[in-house]
């Protein structure tokens, strides 16, 4: 496990949170839209080791609420993620976790263990259109879908996203959604925005009345519904 990045206070990634979010390296899914794609590979770029980390939030305690795990995707490294969620909770601070949900046994080993507090996962489009928003031609759908349905079993708060991309995704996209996690917690409609580290460069955002068309396709199923990050 390699700590690629820490941003050191967000009032946005963790819900009611004053937070730091750290950003692992290393992912199984190859997004064209990626804005993380220096983050793909594991090994590559700087390194934050785990005792800068744990020293920096022990400064920060009163202050932090909690911390966000993020990538990369943080279970492709379950024994050290998990030694990471003790570590942070041992210093009083809540944990949330990010995921692509393409790893469910670790998913629900780390939500058993109550090392979790909060989930925010991806749903990355409808699910005939996943391999290729994915980049996984060969994507196991079956373990995405199996994610879902615990984490809508309610046992620990969560959150479902999606980034929605000019160009890959449709309305057939967010009717199929709709169907998928009917009657799910929350799920938030995100603007792609091109971070300058996009892993396949051309992609397009839509416009907020665009998104809200597709929230309008989602909100008779799945009645909390909100969207992102999008101020035009």
């Amino acid at each position: 496990m390699k700590i690629r990045g820490l941003q050191k206070t967000t009032l946005l990634d963790f819900p009611e949170r004053v937070a730091a979010t750290v950003f692992l390296g290393g992912c199984n899914f190859r997004c064209p839209f990626c804005h993380n794609a220096d983050l793909l590979e594991a090994d590559s770029g700087e390194e934050i080791s785990e005792e800068e980390l744990l020293d920096f939030l022990k400064k920060r305690a009163g202050i932090l609420d909690g911390v966000c795990i993020t990538g990369g995707e943080p279970t492709l490294w379950p024994r050290e993620v998990s030694e990471l969620m003790r570590s942070i909770r041992r210093l009083g601070l809540e944990v949330k976790l990010d995921t692509n949900g393409y790893r469910p046994h670790v998913l629900k080993e780390l939500c058993a263990e109550g090392l979790v507090d909060y989930v925010a996962m991806d749903i990355k489009a409808g699910r005939p259109n996943y391999p290729k928003v994915c980049g996984v031609p060969s994507l196991r759908l079956e373990a995405v879908e199996e994610s879902a349905a615990f984490l809508m079993e309610g046992r620990t708060p969560y959150e479902f996203r999606t980034t929605a991309v000019k160009g890959l995704h449709t309305s057939e996209d967010f009717a199929d959604i709709a169907e998928w996690i009917s009657g799910c917690r929350a799920y938030f409609l995100q603007g792609f925005v091109d971070s300058g580290h996009v892993l396949t460069k051309g992609w397009s955002s839509f416009s907020r009345a665009e998104l809200c068309r597709f929230a309008e396709v989602v909100k008779p199923s799945v009645p909390c519904v909100q969207i992102r990050g999008v101020d035009y």
